[in-house]
């Protein structure tokens, strides 16, 4: 698929999509005859990994180093690729990393939903008043 579908599938921008290529997060898989980039359903997969690990804070050189880690380039031999010991050790601490985070969103969007419910209360009650006079 074109670009222009990715970008609708995604979310993204083509601008991003763009950037995320620039930088080495993701390749098309192939180019048009006129030159279009043109991906696949795994270059998808691939953006939308992309696309869920910057809300947890991952830098472009981590993102880099953990789809490398996620998908390691296949063995010739056909068989499974099994990660060294300090590749598991980063893998554990982007675990972490990424479990940290998402208890920080989990406080944050408590703390912005105790405030929505504040602002709710308070228009029912203002409502309220407003019908009885």
């Amino acid at each position: 698929m074109r670009i222009g579908a990715v970008a609708a599938r995604t979310g993204l921008s083509l601008r991003t999509i763009r950037y995320y290529e620039e930088v080495g997060l993701v390749t098309p898989s192939a180019r048009s005859q006129g030159g279009f980039r043109l991906y696949t359903e795994p270059d998808v997969a691939r953006i939308n990994l992309i696309r869920r690990m910057k809300p947890l804070g991952f830098q472009l050189e981590e993102m880099k180093e953990l789809l490398g880690l996620l998908f390691p380039v296949s063995r010739p031999d056909g068989e499974p690729v099994v990660l060294e010991e300090h590749e598991l050790r980063r893998l554990r601490e982007f675990t972490e990393k990424a479990e940290r985070r998402c208890a920080e969103l989990r406080a944050t969007l408590d703390t912005a939903e105790e405030f929505a419910a504040l602002l709710r209360d308070s228009l029912a009650r203002h409502t309220e008043r407003a019908q009885n006079t």
